[in-house]
C-alpha cells in the first residue's frame, strides 16, 4: 500500500481502520438489527456525524466492514498456501485458514450467513471484491494441486476445479460450524474435510 500523501489522508485512513474495528466488535456482539450507529460511534471515540462522512448508513458499514475481513482473510489463506511445502500441506492449510478466520469471527459471520440471506448476499455491494478475494485464494491452491499433478503425487485431474470444490467444501465446513450445526471441534472438522478431499486426490 502508498504511503497516505497528505495529512488529512492520513487521518481518513487511520479513522475508516477505528470505525472498522468498533464496528466489527459492536455487530459481533448486537447482530445487524441490535448494533446502531451511535454504539459504534462510541466504541470507535468519535462523533456519530464523523460516521456519516465515512458510511452513509448502516448497511454499507456493514459491506464495508465484511469486505475487510474477507481481504484479511484473503491475505491470510494466500501466505498459508503459497508457505506450503506439498499439495497435502497446502490443501490443509486452505482449510484451516478458512476454517480459524471464521471460526474467531464466528458471531460476526453469523449475520453473513443467516441475517442476509443468499439473495441479499448476492447482491452486496461488495460482492465483486469478494468475488475477488474468491478466485485469488482458489487460483493459489489450483497452482499447489498443478504442483503435485507435476510431481506425480496427486492423480492428473483439472487443478482449478479442484481448487473451487475444496473451496466448496471449506464454506460448507464454515457454514455449518457458523450455524451451530457441528458438535465436532474445529480440528477434527478440518481433518475430516481434509481427508475426504485428499483421498479423492491422492495418486495411487
Amino acid at each position: 500500500a502508498r504511503m497516505p500523501r497528505t495529512k488529512q489522508e492520513a487521518i481518513a485512513e487511520f479513522r475508516v481502520e477505528t470505525i472498522l474495528e468498533a464496528a466489527h466488535r459492536v455487530f459481533s456482539a448486537k447482530g445487524y438489527e441490535g448494533a446502531t450507529i451511535q454504539e459504534i460511534a462510541e466504541a470507535a471515540g468519535i462523533a456519530k456525524g464523523t460516521v456519516y462522512l465515512y458510511y452513509e448508513s448502516k448497511l454499507d458499514l456493514y459491506w464495508a466492514t465484511l469486505k475487510q475481513g474477507m481481504e484479511e482473510l484473503r491475505v491470510q489463506t494466500v501466505a498459508a498456501v503459497g508457505a506450503a511445502a506439498s499439495p497435502e500441506e497446502a490443501i490443509r492449510a486452505f482449510i484451516r485458514t478458512k476454517a480459524d478466520h471464521f471460526e474467531k469471527h464466528r458471531d460476526f459471520f453469523a449475520m453473513y450467513f443467516t441475517e442476509f440471506g443468499q439473495a441479499v448476499v448476492m447482491r452486496a455491494p461488495c460482492q465483486q471484491a469478494i468475488d475477488d478475494s474468491y478466485i485469488a485464494q482458489t487460483g493459489i491452491l489450483a497452482e499447489a494441486i498443478a504442483k503435485g499433478i507435476e510431481e506425480g503425487r496427486v492423480r492428473p485431474v483439472n487443478a482449478r476445479k479442484v481448487a473451487f470444490a475444496v473451496f466448496d467444501v471449506t464454506r460448507g465446513l464454515v457454514a455449518r460450524r457458523t450455524r451451530g450445526w457441528s458438535s465436532a471441534t474445529l480440528d477434527e472438522d478440518v481433518e475430516t474435510a481434509f481427508d475426504l478431499v485428499w483421498k479423492g486426490l491422492e495418486a495411487r
